[in-house]
């Protein structure tokens, strides 16, 4: 049986041969003409389509470089499926070093977006149109917002057994049951029947090395169990533990903080987390974990308002001693040559 054209921004796609295409988006102010940059290596066997797809928000900067390397990578060698690798969705945002759309809109509130509807909704159809709706799975890869850092994590729909076994293979120590949001992308895939993942790890217009390694490694990790490449799957991949839930914790005081937790730390119900104090050197109070767990979020900026979120913490049903001993094994697999740091500095 003859082998179904597959046609992308007017390009044919050959079994067994990798292309570069840029699919045209709307144009700059000066008539200058914007593209999606978009790598697609397809197998010489039938298998699934699979997504990796980065820099929506166009100032989380770690999914561009996860990207890169993945398509420099000897180890990428597509045997069966196709993988669409599209390193920036959100192309104004990376030039303008902006989470959001020049219309001021955030991208991953617009799918699945509409060809006659705002600039962003307009982008989003478009990446729905090219490269979503050819896939049975993706891949998202985020950072924390500005000022924010992420310990690397999945979040996923994981009540699917299918999306829990990819998360899984990922090979990530934490993984979030996390809710649908409207106008996301994964929202718009799930409709669709993708099974997709979102990879949160890092802050925003830094590169983190920690974050990109686990990246380019976990995706890896998934397009080998999804039988895309020929690679062997690692004997050894990171035992995951899922939060059942997870938290924000406030500050209740204005001022100057002194973070005495950083990311990947495990901390007991009532460990002082911070202090925040005012310009004198007088410390007006104590921030405290409402519960035990891992810390996989926290802001970096040294200054605090009252009611600022300054440590997200997950909360396992497993040992928090377990998950800990996780991060520490996936940071010596993949920082050998440093000590553990998660500060996100």
């Amino acid at each position: 049986m003859a082998t179904p054209a597959l046609v992308i921004g007017n390009q044919e796609i050959l079994p067994g041969h990798s292309y570069r295409i840029e699919l045209p988006v709307a144009r700059l102010y000066t008539d200058t003409e914007v593209t999606m940059p978009v790598y697609v290596i397809r197998g010489k066997r039938d298998g699934p389509s699979v997504f990796v797809s980065a820099a929506i928000h166009g100032d989380e900067l770690n999914g561009i470089e996860i990207v890169r390397r993945l398509i420099q990578s000897k180890t990428l060698k597509v045997s069966a499926g196709t993988v669409y690798l599209v390193p920036m969705v959100n192309v104004y945002g990376v030039l303008s070093q902006s989470r959001y759309m020049p219309d001021r809109r955030d991208l991953n509130r617009s799918f699945p977006g509409s060809a006659k509807g705002s600039l962003a909704g307009r982008v989003a159809n478009m990446f729905m149109e090219e490269i979503v709706n050819r896939c049975q799975y993706g891949i998202d890869l985020h950072t924390g917002a500005i000022h924010r850092s992420n310990l690397p994590q999945v979040r996923a729909f994981l009540e699917d057994p299918e999306t829990l076994k990819l998360a899984q293979n990922f090979g990530v120590p934490v993984l979030l049951n996390s809710n649908l949001r409207d106008g996301s992308l994964r929202e718009a895939a799930v409709a669709l029947g993708t099974k997709i993942l979102i990879y949160e790890a890092g802050q925003a217009l830094r590169f983190d090395e920690f974050s990109i390694r686990a990246g380019v490694t976990g995706v890896l990790n998934v397009l080998t169990y999804l039988g895309v490449l020929t690679r062997k799957m690692p004997k050894k991949i990171i035992q995951p533990y899922v939060a059942n839930n997870s938290a924000w914790v406030r500050t209740g005081f204005s001022g100057i903080v002194n973070h005495l937790k950083n990311l990947g730390d495990q901390v007991q119900k009532n460990d002082v987390l911070a202090t925040i104090g005012g310009p004198f050197g007088e410390v007006f109070g104590q921030v405290l974990a409402a519960r035990s767990g891992i810390i996989i979020g926290k802001q970096n900026i040294p200054l605090a308002q009252e009611g600022d979120a300054l440590f997200h913490i997950a909360f396992f049903s497993a040992s928090d001693e377990d998950v800990y001993d996780n991060i520490e094994v996936m940071q010596e697999a993949l920082m050998p040559d440093h000590p553990f740091i998660l500060e996100g500095d």
